[in-house]
Parts: C-alpha cells; sequence; structure tokens
C-alpha cells in the first residue's frame, strides 16, 4: 500500500510559519528529512510522516505547542492548495463542500478514511455535523486541529458570521485550551467521540463573493491531472515505472531488479501485476513507448541516443518497436 503523503504546500506554509516564529529553516528540515526542493512546487508530494516530523520539530523549535492551530489560523487552503482555489470558485459552500471532498486528496492523501470520502454531512434534530471520517486522528491530532482551524478561520474571514457552532475533538484536552477558545469561539468537546464541527444547513446556502465558472473548469482539469498522477503513483504499474525510468538506459531493467527495489520477489510482483491485468513486459514497453516519444518530439538527441536511452542495445531493435509502436519509422516520424 502507498504511503500518506501530503501536498508540499502545506509543508512549505509549515516552514514559513515556524521561521518567522524564530525556528532554524535549516534545523526545521534536517529535522524532518525533506528534501528543500520538493517545497519549491506545491504540488509536490510529501511523506505525511515527514510532516508529521515537521510538525513536531516546529512545535519544539519555535516553544509553541499550538503551532497546527496558528498554521490553521493564518492561512487558508486557497494559499496552499489548488483544492482551496477551486472552493472559491464554486457559487455556493455546498457546492464547495462537494469539490473538496472530491479533490480533497489532492491536499492529504490519507488512505485510512472510514468512509470514500474524508468529510461527510449527517444531519441531527435540525442541525449539521461536518465529521471528518479519518480513521486513527489522534495518532497526529495535529492534523485535525489545523483544518478545523482553517475551515472555521476561513468561514469567519468570509462571511457575516461563522459557520461553526460547536467543536468536537477526539483527542484529550491538550495544555493549550485556551489557544481553542480564542481561535474557535465556540464551545470545546474534547474526547468526544468523532472530529467534527457542528453547523446548520443554512450555511450550505451560503454563495461565494467571486464564483467563475471559468476559473472552476481550469482549476478541475488541473485538480483532476493531479489526482491521476497520484493514483498511478499507487498503483503497482506506475510503483514498476518510477522505479524503472532510472534505470531504463542501464541494462538491468528486468523484474528481478524492481521486485527487490520494491522489497518483493519476482513472483510476487508477476501476481501484482496480473490483478491490474498486466505483465511486466506490458509495463516496460509502455514506458519505453512513452519516453522514446518524448525524446523524438524533442528533436534534440539523436535516433542512436534514443535507442540507448529507453534500454535498447542496438538502433535496429529500436527501429523495429518504433514501428510497432506507431507504424512508421523512427526517421519517418521525425520528419513529420
Amino acid at each position: 500500500m502507498a504511503r500518506p503523503t501530503i501536498s508540499a504546500g502545506f509543508a512549505q506554509a509549515l516552514v514559513e510559519l515556524a521561521v518567522s516564529k524564530g525556528a532554524s529553516r535549516t534545523a526545521l528540515v534536517e529535522r524532518s528529512r525533506i528534501d528543500p526542493k520538493l517545497l519549491q512546487d506545491q504540488d509536490n508530494r510529501i511523506p505525511l510522516k515527514k510532516y508529521l516530523a515537521l510538525m513536531r520539530a516546529g512545535q519544539e523549535l519555535c516553544n509553541d505547542a499550538a503551532l497546527a492551530l496558528h498554521v490553521g489560523e493564518s492561512l487558508g487552503t486557497e494559499e496552499l492548495s489548488i483544492v482551496g482555489l477551486i472552493g472559491q470558485a464554486c457559487e455556493t459552500l455546498a457546492d464547495a463542500f462537494v469539490q473538496m471532498n472530491r479533490y480533497s486528496r489532492v491536499a492529504p492523501d490519507i488512505d485510512n478514511v472510514a468512509t470514500g470520502d474524508r468529510y461527510v454531512l449527517r444531519p441531527e434534530g435540525g442541525q449539521l455535523w461536518l465529521i471528518d471520517t479519518r480513521k486513527n486522528p489522534n495518532d497526529f491530532p495535529e492534523l485535525t486541529e489545523s483544518s478545523f482551524a482553517r475551515m472555521v478561520c476561513a468561514s469567519r474571514r468570509g462571511a457575516a458570521e461563522q459557520f461553526a457552532k460547536a467543536v468536537h475533538v477526539t483527542h484529550p484536552a491538550p495544555a493549550y485550551g485556551e489557544e481553542y477558545d480564542r481561535i474557535f469561539r465556540v464551545p470545546v468537546v474534547f474526547e468526544s467521540d468523532k472530529n467534527a464541527l457542528l453547523t446548520d444547513e443554512e450555511w450550505l446556502t451560503l454563495r461565494s463573493p467571486l464564483p467563475s465558472r471559468y476559473v472552476f473548469g481550469i482549476l478541475s482539469d488541473r485538480a483532476d491531472d493531479l489526482l491521476k498522477g497520484l493514483q498511478s503513483s499507487k498503483s503497482t504499474w506506475g510503483r514498476v515505472q518510477t522505479l524503472l525510468m532510472p534505470i531504463l538506459h542501464t541494462g538491468d531493467a528486468n523484474i528481478d531488479t524492481i521486485a527487490s527495489k520494491m522489497g518483493l520477489n519476482s513472483h510476487t510482483l508477476f501476481l501484482l501485476l496480473k490483478t491490474e491485468e498486466a505483465t511486466f513486459e506490458k509495463v516496460l514497453d509502455d514506458l519505453r513507448h512513452k519516453m522514446a516519444l518524448d525524446y523524438m518530439n524533442g528533436k534534440k538527441v539523436s535516433v542512436d541516443e534514443t535507442a540507448y536511452l529507453v534500454g535498447f542495445s542496438d538502433a535496429a531493435a529500436f527501429s523495429r518497436a518504433f514501428k510497432r509502436w506507431t507504424g512508421l519509422s523512427p526517421s519517418k516520424f521525425r520528419a513529420i
């Protein structure tokens, strides 16, 4: 199973806030073991385990145990992820909620949610609960704190009155309970049976101040691409291609090498690929096809060099494969 990840925008925002509170940027990166290059693009993925380490390092280095609450208070989702921008482009909060669930994995990609949706709405006695269905939430209560603080503070900035009437969390009351009171401004119940915000159905009808179907379409297309990339990284096919790419030209692009890198034996990898109606040979051939088209379309690499880069021992074998893929020889393809 692929490990949970979070978009780099969340990690970058956490780093910047911690630094503004006195933490050393170098110490934060070293203690979390996050590659600083990944923080340069908010759509990159950071292992959730490293984000947790970053959060804990930030709390200590800033001497701020309530750092997660402060991250949620300070920054809206639109500053961290494309998901927030999509929400702003929706016509109503009800629409935004649907899209939040649709694209929630683009932000934190958490496998252990109890239902298909990270958040669910549950009516009870004329009131409405917005419930976070994440399993084992007390393993990382800061994720609950930052998410709920972000929702409540964002609604307060954008509406006449905030939508949350009460806050329930499953973790015990922390020493910084006064920060819960200051940030949420509503009753907070600790050690509840759910992580949830109490609201009412009226907030669903509130309209966004800047709805735009045009902007929504552009952003949702981009988010769909990000979701596809995430799914590819979780599939065995996608993981095999990711491992094959840097060794494609070495002559070591075989099932035994890749199985070893995945901590498997070749038979287990064979069976995993079979469940996706694939074989190792098909995955390898598909990657060679895609990489060859990239090189040939760029027109900066010769046919012989392309053959080498995609793992063929000679240009003749590459030419036969290329004609099978495209119906054209490499020279005719490049002449188009």
